[in-house]
């Protein structure tokens, strides 16, 4: 891996932390329904394009981070095919601070380019 390969990585790291929960939140609050991790995980590859990376497992840590935090609430049922799915859906906390979040990601993303403009086309 070139040093250039390297710093990439790093950042798509660092960029993707926070990302994640936004575009989580996200999902969960334009299903109206609770949903069980593989469909979050389709959901997000399907409008997402790579939000995570092809990282499903990478999912269920932030989904009980969002869950500690009291911005999803999640229940169990069994499952005709294999082990019992743990189901997640967004509360009003969540609501709220989907809206926070996004406006703060808007905000950040239009200074961003800004900045970028000119730069490199």
């Amino acid at each position: 891996m070139s040093d250039h390969d390297a710093y990439l990585k790093k950042f798509q790291k660092e960029l993707s932390s926070g990302t994640v929960s936004l575009a989580l939140l996200a999902v969960l609050a334009k299903a109206g329904e609770p949903l069980y991790g593989y469909l979050i995980a389709k959901e997000l590859e399907r409008v997402g394009e790579g939000v995570l990376s092809g990282k499903q497992s990478a999912l269920y840590p932030v989904l009980r981070n969002l869950e500690g935090a009291g911005l999803l609430e999640s229940h169990v049922e069994p499952s005709m095919a294999g082990p019992p799915r743990r189901y997640y859906r967004i509360n009003d906390t969540g609501r709220e601070v989907l809206r926070q979040w996004t406006a703060a990601w808007r905000a950040t993303r239009d200074s961003v380019d800004s900045v970028l403009e000119g730069v490199i086309e």
